[in-house]
């Protein structure tokens, strides 16, 4: 049969065949084409030269019609690979397989399946970032008016095509995706590679906007330190030609020079947003560029005569890259921090590429020797629940403040109805105890707090009950995880989230709901949220050894928990537009302040036996006399008496903090994995600084990881977990917590020290 032609059924004499794809047999089909074979393509973007695969398609077409068989056949002579699904479980299971290039959903009839709804739960996976997918409507009569297009776009589709069946209709539409869309998001995903090479870079690197012009030129030119002295840096000025052929960027390189220059006078790099830039996009004000240095004063003194300069504040770059040298770490950590203050965004973006890395070369430091192990209780609770043996010496453990995260690849929401429909999804479920708060880590890219943080508040009221604008809770959001560590291990701003999740559940309990009232929900949100900011990935044991600061500080005593409260109320009122507390009334806050610090304060594990008897003692056993019908004078609401509620409040969020062990296996695992690497990280540390190792069975080469976990479940979790089930009735928390301890006691008995058996990895 011609091309043209109506297309023959399942199997014909052209060669169409179909083949079952994955294990959706009978609802997924492969073509392989037959007309022709099409080979890779060759794109090119910028200097790269990049080699395209053939396009691979997928129809999702709940029956076979003449519309379904055009797009198969267009396909076919197009060279395309492609694949029709029936169902949207085996579209889905199909697409994750393969990561086709375009999607075609029919949309014309909703008795099948939700074509929005399918749309909607492939743009919710990460391969989909770069497909394009197509929805194909009914074809309007001419006395009906035509729908509009956002809805389709909302769920996630690209394009709408009208109904035609015509093999070359559908095939004039794949090759126009093809040479349009999928080329645009295939040079697209090859930019990551730039953003992958930057991030490693050694080298500063700055493009500046249109309104920023610097004519091409390479030279040195000396910048001050926040100290007072001079550096000098070899500089490199290349301009980007863009749109229109006009200068739309312009990249610097900027390296220090290995030699010592006496010459202490400070030059400065004038930038002119002169117009005379974009209609002579190729020629440059200095003559002498390219050379292999340059008087950088006198290419001052020549981008002087611009009158607006005077008017100008110069972007602060020679701050920026001074911070690339090396200091003692105390000086460049308080140079950051006073750099980072009322900096513009790129320059504080910099500035939180210098702490990562400093704090990355803190944590994974090399390994030191091993020593026999020491009874896995006696160590946590050494380490855990007291501040350790102060040493009495001058060498004092640098405690990182106000490091921020930097992840300027994901745009942050406005508001919760802003959302990436993908975290959208995701954070349906956040009500469910098994909410998988990992995805989430990797969908918002190391950011959970903030989606997280908004969808839960949103449910519980909390803009409403404080009166501040969700613009507000959102720049709150942002500031206090942005001060969480992303470089640790496990406290991190995913544990925050985690912590928040686990005290929103417990809240829509009916007995802890009945117990208290809003100001304490909010606060036991707010609490959650900033319980563990700023943490250094180190115990209070170890910070009072080391003789920190903060240890100092806070007289040895709750240092950590102490240094969390203060700097969250630091870090929130110092600035109105995240001031979540600034509509409320001085009383509210007064109560609502107390009750944060109190909750925070009783996260740590000096007092924890304390917490968990006095709340056995004045809920449990009167709650369990009054249901019992005893003679004991109990009120039946004394639950609800300020001190009680105290002590609830206090319950709930240690058990939140703790929780790991009562969730899902995979997820117990990896909080498993994650606070042992940490511990680890510290046994590395003291052994390097010759402090007195704190756990020193958390030594990374002979640590039995299972049972660390047995003795933590049988220390902290059993009795506390079984008193806050009693209040809270929480059935599925203990099924986890019995599944889970049965997983670390089989590896134990198995000797194996690892988190699964070999054989499971």
């Amino acid at each position: 049969s011609s091309a043209g032609s109506a297309a023959p059924a399942a199997t014909t004499s052209r060669g169409r065949r179909r083949h079952c794809c994955s294990s959706a047999e009978a609802e997924t089909q492969t073509c392989y084409t037959s007309v022709k074979q099409v080979s890779s393509a060759e794109v090119r973007i910028g200097p790269m030269r990049l080699t395209q695969d053939p396009i691979q398609v997928l129809l999702i077409f709940a029956k076979e019609d003449s519309q379904s068989d055009g797009f198969w056949w267009a396909c076919d002579r197009a060279g395309y690979r492609c694949n029709i699904a029936r169902t949207p479980e085996s579209a889905l299971e199909c697409f994750l397989d393969k990561h086709h290039e375009i999607i075609v959903i029919d949309h014309r009839q909703t008795q099948n399946f939700d074509a929005e709804a399918v749309c909607r739960s492939i743009r919710a996976t990460n391969p989909s970032e770069h497909t394009v997918i197509l929805a194909v409507v009914s074809r309007v009569s001419d006395d009906h008016e035509e729908a509009s297009v956002l809805p389709l776009l909302h769920a996630g589709f690209n394009r709408r095509f009208m109904e035609n069946s015509s093999i070359i209709a559908c095939y004039n539409e794949l090759i126009q995706i093809e040479h349009g869309e999928v080329r645009s998001q295939f040079k697209l995903r090859a930019c990551n590679s730039v953003f992958t090479a930057l991030d490693h870079c050694h080298e500063a690197i700055e493009i500046t906007s249109d309104d920023h012009v610097i004519q091409e030129w390479q030279g040195v030119y000396y910048a001050r330190r926040k100290s007072g002295d001079s550096i000098q840096q070899h500089v490199k000025i290349t301009p980007v030609i863009g749109q229109g052929g006009k200068i739309r960027h312009f990249v610097s390189l900027k390296k220090l020079c290995c030699t010592t220059d006496n010459n202490k006078q400070i030059h400065k790099i004038h930038r002119d947003s002169g117009d005379n830039s974009q209609t002579e996009p190729h020629s440059f004000r200095y003559k002498n560029r390219r050379k292999e240095s340059i008087d950088v004063k006198s290419i001052s003194s020549r981008g002087s005569d611009a009158p607006s300069l005077q008017n100008r504040r110069y972007p602060s770059m020679a701050r920026i890259h001074s911070m690339t040298i090396e200091a003692p770490i105390t000086k460049v950590i308080n140079i950051i921090n006073a750099a980072q203050e009322n900096s513009p965004v790129t320059v504080a973006e910099a500035l939180d590429r210098v702490l990562e890395i400093l704090r990355t070369t803190e944590l994974y430091s090399p390994q030191l020797g091993t020593k026999d192990e020491d009874p896995h209780t006696s160590d946590l609770v050494g380490g855990l629940m007291t501040d350790g043996l102060r040493r009495l010496s001058g060498n004092e453990y640098v405690f990182t403040k106000n490091v921020h995260q930097s992840h300027s690849h994901l745009a942050m929401p406005i508001t919760i109805n802003d959302v990436p429909p993908c975290i959208s999804q995701l954070l349906d479920n956040e009500e469910s105890w098994d909410f998988n708060i990992f995805e989430l880590e990797a969908i918002t890219h190391k950011r959970p707090l903030v989606y997280l943080g908004l969808k839960v508040f949103s449910r519980f009221g909390v803009c409403e009950f404080l009166n501040c604008s969700e613009t507000t809770l959102r720049a709150w959001f942002q500031v206090i995880e942005a001060n969480y560590h992303s470089s640790n291990a496990y406290h991190n701003s995913t544990h925050a989230a985690d912590v928040l999740h686990a005290t929103a559940f417990f809240l829509g309990k009916e007995r802890v709901k009945g117990s208290l009232d809003q100001l304490d929900e909010v606060a036991a949100l707010i609490a959650a949220t900033v319980h563990d900011v700023d943490h250094p990935g180190r115990t209070n044991s170890f910070l009072c050894n080391a003789g920190s600061e903060l240890a100092v500080l806070y007289n040895d005593t709750a240092v950590l928990e102490s240094h969390h409260t203060a700097l969250a109320f630091q870090l929130t009122v110092k600035d109105t537009k995240c001031n979540i507390f600034k509509n409320i009334d001085r009383n509210h806050y007064r109560t609502l302040r107390q009750a944060i610090i109190d909750m925070v304060l009783a996260t740590e594990m000096t007092k924890h036996f304390e917490h968990v008897n006095k709340f056995v003692n004045s809920i449990n056993k009167p709650m369990a006399a009054e249901i019992e019908g005893s003679d004991c004078e109990c009120n039946p609401a004394g639950k609800n008496f300020p001190e009680n509620q105290i002590l609830i409040k206090r319950m709930m969020i240690k058990c939140a903090d703790v929780a790991n062990p009562c969730r899902p296996l995979d997820l117990c695992i990896e909080w498993a994995g994650r606070i042992s690497e940490e511990y680890f990280a510290q046994t590395d540390e003291e052994k390097r600084q010759g402090l007195p190792v704190v756990m020193p069975v958390f030594d990374r080469n002979t640590c039995s990881i299972p049972k660390s976990q047995i003795s933590f479940i049988d220390y902290f979790i059993t009795d506390m977990f079984d008193a806050w089930d009693a209040f809270a009735h929480l059935p599925a928390l203990m099924q986890h917590l019995a599944d889970n301890y049965k997983h670390w006691k089989t590896l134990d008995d198995l000797k194996c020290k690892s988190l699964r058996l070999p054989s499971d990895s």
